[in-house]
């Protein structure tokens, strides 16, 4: 039989405020905070250019449950464009997006299909072929118990899951909806469309269990190419294309400064590092990373808020778009501060479990505005860990 072909794309998140950069100028938060809507826009060019038989759109189209009205509007100008060319949509909402949230009602057009608050079956035909999809949106905003069980078995035609959640036992993530593999692989559906986690992955080959990941990176952490994936569906063979919308990609550059000793020579350094990454791969929120710093006098690699803002001022109004977000310096240990002086505030930060994290700032998240933090995971707990170490260090060295 000829394939079926889909679009499998997740986690939107149209107009994310992109709460993680409140360092940016006004010009440079609004460029970002485009991106999103850039990214869509490539989805929306790529479909109607390539046309293929039916997208399924998996939870947090939008990222709070308000829908911005902006939001809403360029998404059902894609969908009107989709319209136009006769392509299906099928889409859930997830934790972000749920059904509980209040906004402004703005319709869809009649090619979108939208799952409801229990899990339920939708189906199309193409080509003599019957489709059978499976989801379901989510009727508020903490969904912790499985929805695996409520999943159907497959049975004649071709099967695809859509779920909005997350591997049960997965410590990086909040779970919601959580599944295990075997318990998909139990159903016998030909592929699972998935969503929530912004890592593209595939969990799963027989059957096909997969992560797009979302289309536009909105942190540190979410660093890379993002897009979604182009499926080819033959009950016997898949094949999976990613294609790329990142309008900004987030990134890391390690920058060399060894044999330089002033500074005009260090900036001209970052400058062409950070030229030739954006030659590379276009816009992007960059952290610099200095090694062999051994030869720069130690007030330069200490005056980073100054050099940062150097740094900045190089790349204002300028295309590609580049915001550095960060310097990272080499810890100076022994010649600045006594290691037994640190030693002690990084013995006890490194023995914290979850819950003393958590703890500590259950304040914050308690809050009403905490609904609206991502949840501390392991790698954000190891990452400040060094970020106390290293302003200790710096206060104690301030100090003399």
């Amino acid at each position: 039989m000829e394939p079926i072909r889909f679009l499998h794309t997740a986690d939107l998140h149209l107009d994310s405020p992109f709460k993680g950069m409140s360092a940016a100028g006004p010009d440079e938060l609004a460029r970002l905070q485009q991106s999103t809507f850039a990214a869509f826009d490539r989805f929306i060019a790529y479909a109607v250019k390539e046309r293929p038989d039916f997208i399924v759109i998996v939870g947090d189209l939008y990222d709070g449950e308000d829908r911005s009205l902006r939001a809403q509007i360029r998404f059902q100008q894609g969908m009107q464009q989709l319209q136009k060319v006769k392509i299906p949509v099928y889409l859930s909402y997830g934790n972000h997006d749920h059904l509980a949230g209040r906004w402004t009602r703005v319709s869809l057009p009649e090619n979108v299909h939208v799952f409801s608050e229990h899990v339920e079956q939708k189906q199309l035909t193409i080509r003599n072929e019957t489709i059978y999809l499976h989801g379901f949106s989510y009727p508020q905003r903490h969904v912790k118990e499985p929805m695996i069980p409520h999943y159907p078995n497959a049975a004649d035609g071709i099967h695809i899951g859509l779920l909005h959640g997350s591997v049960a036992g997965d410590a990086e993530h909040a779970v919601y909806a959580p599944f295990t593999i075997n318990e998909m692989q139990s159903k016998h559906y030909h592929y699972w469309a998935l969503g929530h986690i912004h890592k593209r992955q595939v969990l799963s080959q027989e059957p096909p269990i997969v992560y797009p990941g979302n289309i536009q990176g909105r942190h540190r952490n979410e660093q890379g190419h993002k897009g979604f994936y182009d499926v080819s569906l033959t009950p016997a063979n898949t094949s999976l294309t990613f294609v790329e919308t990142s309008d900004i990609v987030f990134t890391s550059l390690t920058v060399s400064c060894e044999g330089i000793e002033y500074a005009d020579d260090w900036i001209s350094a970052c400058q062409e590092a950070v030229d030739q990454l954006t030659a590379e791969i276009g816009s992007v929120v960059v952290e610099l990373v200095m090694e062999h710093t051994e030869g720069l006098a130690n007030d330069l690699a200490r005056s980073e808020v100054e050099w940062l803002d150097i740094l900045r001022e190089q790349y204002e109004d300028m295309e590609p778009f580049v915001w550095i977000s960060s310097i990272e310096w080499p810890l100076i240990r022994g010649t600045v501060v006594s290691n037994s002086l640190l030693e002690p505030v990084e013995s006890t930060l490194s023995g914290w479990e979850t819950d003393d994290w958590n703890d500590l700032v259950k304040e914050v998240y308690s809050h009403k505005a905490g609904r609206y933090l991502e949840a501390l995971t392991p790698t954000d707990f190891e990452r400040l860990t060094q970020q106390a170490a290293a302003l200790l260090e710096d206060e104690m060295w301030k100090e003399g």
